[in-house]
């Protein structure tokens, strides 16, 4: 008895790496601008935060997703 297990696909698209690495700048300048309490910097990076989220989706729909037809399929 084989039992398969098939990948699920954490992400690993360019959507996804394009939106986590965007989200993740605005976080370090969101995380700095805290320290030196420069507020319109914390919010500026939490509107940063909120366009990573709507590039990850506007390259998904574009066909840059997991499974995408953009997307290089990979073999392992």
């Amino acid at each position: 008895m084989s039992i398969e297990s098939e990948e699920p696909g954490h992400g690993s698209s360019t959507a996804s790496w394009t939106a986590v690495v965007i989200m993740l700048v605005a976080f370090a300048i969101g995380t700095a601008a805290f320290f030196f309490s420069i507020v319109w910097l914390v919010w500026a990076s939490a509107g940063l935060v909120v366009v990573g989220l709507l590039v990850g989706l506007a390259l998904a729909k574009a066909g840059y997703g997991v499974g995408g037809t953009k997307s290089a399929a990979r073999g392992h």
